[in-house]
């Protein structure tokens, strides 16, 4: 009986490994095929190892990961015909552009992510952006996610292993382009913001990081958020509401005794820290001081396109939030894998250029740290006590956006077009095909 039970046991175990092993075989011929240089053997595929989850990414991760490794090690190996198809397969099955650095999968449907995240026991971070994850022009703000936060190697190492990751558009990214009438044409995005949200593995939100925070200090929310978790865990509603409520008021005083710790250091000479307020200003210059990285990017544009006659002076405060940052330099500081992608987008620059591009780069990333924690975290904190508010992630996103990140639905030009302002063209300038 013992020996027929072992025979049993053993056939069982061949047949298992056998059909695992046939299962990675059948990847690794998916992802030789999603780099073919037939279109439609390619896109059929790529849609397979879609199909087949992050198993599938890693099949194609695996496979071309020589090919991977060089270009991380050396920015400047050039972008051969088949590097372009690698890039593309690893795009579009991990729906994450310049996912060779990353190796993200992302789920595009909540539904899809929360099953996921159950069979897992995983936690969810959820993206809400302007445009896709998969554009390269997405809003500024997922972009940088894409260079400072996902490709960093602590930062992958958490999300790849202890969250299930998925991603929603709230609404196309702006664009403008500058066509200078020789050929030449400049084109990015204007305004928009981006928001990370926590949720339990039964996609119940718990926490938001909103905009850009540096590598170091998004980890550790990250980490903090999954010690929240914990304490959670076969809580009842009542047990549970109350812990998060004590929580979040726990974490407006720390973030309270942060910020006058920080603030002690300066004197009388420190920046105001208004409370985001839905009565502020929200033209689209007004918005775009909301996020110091984005703004660097987006405010000539802006600008440009709003017709301001008058000269804006610099940010307010700057100075004094670039001291505060300083403060927590370690926080915002890119890693190898970060610089290396940021040195791959710009091969025309020298050396020296790029260097001080890079410096320039990550002080206003340790300033938006800073602002996203003292003004915006304190606000998203007191709608999330609100147990009726946190039931509701598409109701609570629609707020954000609303009145934190000033960029509702009901505004179509998203603060772009001020009923104030006088342009000297028919309709504003506008083209409205509705």
């Amino acid at each position: 009986m013992n020996a027929k039970f072992s025979f049993l046991s053993l056939l069982l175990i061949v047949l298992f490994s056998t059909q695992i092993s046939l299962a990675n075989e059948s990847a690794a011929v998916l992802a030789r095929k999603a780099v073919s240089e037939d279109p439609a053997e390619a896109t059929a595929a790529i849609d397979e190892l879609r199909a087949l989850g992050p198993q599938g990414l890693e099949a194609l991760m695996t496979q071309y990961a020589a090919e991977i490794d060089i270009r991380i090690a050396d920015p400047k190996v050039g972008a051969s015909p088949e590097w372009i198809r690698i890039t593309k397969a690893l795009d579009l099955v991990g729906q994450q552009k310049n996912n060779f650095i990353s190796g993200l999968y992302w789920y595009t449907d909540l539904e899809d992510a929360k099953r996921a995240a159950r069979e897992s026991g995983k936690p969810i971070l959820s993206l809400r952006l302007l445009g896709n994850l998969t554009d390269e022009l997405s809003c500024a703000n997922s972009r940088f996610f894409r260079t400072v936060l996902y490709p960093n190697a602590q930062v992958r190492d958490v999300l790849l292993n202890r969250f299930v990751l998925h991603w929603k558009s709230v609404r196309p990214a702006p664009r403008i382009t500058v066509d200078f009438g020789d050929g030449r044409k400049l084109e990015r995005t204007v305004t928009g913001n981006s928001i990370h949200y926590i949720l339990d593995s039964n996609g119940r939100l718990i926490e938001a990081l909103p905009g850009l925070y540096g590598p170091v200090a998004f980890k550790r929310e990250l980490e903090d958020a999954e010690k929240l978790l914990s304490t959670l865990a076969r809580k009842n509603d009542r047990e549970r509401n109350l812990l998060l409520r004590n929580y979040y008021t726990e974490r407006i005083k720390q973030n309270s005794l942060a910020w006058e710790a920080d603030t002690k250091q300066f004197g009388a000479n420190v920046p105001s820290r208004i409370r985001i307020s839905p009565n502020m200003n929200t033209d689209g210059l007004s918005i775009s001081d909301l996020a110091i990285t984005k703004s660097a990017t987006e405010r000539p544009l802006v600008r440009s396109i709003t017709s301001v006659t008058v000269e804006l002076g610099p940010i307010a405060d700057e100075s004094a939030w670039k001291r505060i940052a300083r403060l927590h330099q370690s926080d915002w500081l890119l890693d190898e894998r970060s610089t290396s992608l940021i040195k791959r987008q710009n091969p025309q620059l020298s050396q020296k250029d790029m260097l001080r591009m890079i410096n320039k780069f990550q002080e206003s990333v340790g300033v938006d740290t800073v602002r996203n924690e003292y003004l915006m975290r304190p606000t998203l904190y007191s709608w999330l006590m609100r147990d009726n508010l946190r039931a509701d992630l598409e109701t609570f996103n629609t707020s954000v956006y609303a009145n934190l990140f000033f960029t509702p639905s009901s505004d179509q030009w998203l603060g772009l077009l001020p009923s104030d302002v006088y342009v000297a063209v028919d309709h504003g300038g506008t083209l409205n095909p509705q």
